[in-house]
């Protein structure tokens, strides 16, 4: 079967396609105390092992992003299968903004002072390395401080709108 080659897509069409693959679910966050705040996000991965680094988009309009940019840090928080309320939490689905979003999970800090979950799946404590703009995301950079790790959990991800859980993974 052949299927046609589309013309340069639509904003609308743009975002339906990359709705589609399944990604990875995570809470970036920054600030401290009452001037705290974060966002999901699911365009995040690693960049390098040597040093260790992420990479980040967050959308321009995010409320978060100028904490980030104040503070030059943020943790990278990958959620796990059971903590799809966090992600809805933070993806701003149940109306509660700002530090209020930190009120549920064991948030604490490592080393920037950014605010980490501590039970999350992988959590980076990042340093914000560098910045790039796009038309309608910053493409953030950071240097990892300090890491979690729960190796006894299954990541969260989400797919066509939807958060999903993984099968049992085998080795």
């Amino acid at each position: 079967m052949t299927r046609p080659v589309l013309p340069e897509p639509d904003a609308i069409s743009f975002r339906a396609a990359m709705r589609l693959p399944a990604t990875s679910v995570t809470v970036l966050a920054a600030g401290s105390g009452v001037a705290r705040n974060g966002l999901t996000a699911s365009a995040v991965c690693s960049l390098s092992d040597a040093p260790p680094m992420i990479l980040a988009c967050v959308n321009l309009a995010s409320a978060a992003l100028p904490l980030i940019r104040e503070t030059g840090c943020f943790s990278a928080n990958f959620l796990t299968d059971t903590q799809s309320h966090v992600a809805e939490r933070f993806a701003g689905r149940t109306k509660v903004y700002g530090a209020d979003r930190f009120t549920e999970g064991d948030w604490k800090t490592l080393v920037t002072g950014a605010p980490v979950l501590m039970d999350a799946l992988s959590v980076f404590d990042c340093r914000l390395e560098r910045e790039h703009d796009s038309p309608t995301h910053a493409i953030l950079i950071g240097r990892v401080m300090g890491m979690v790790r729960n190796d006894d959990s299954r990541s969260l991800i989400y797919s066509a709108g939807a958060f999903a859980y993984p099968a049992e993974l085998r080795a």
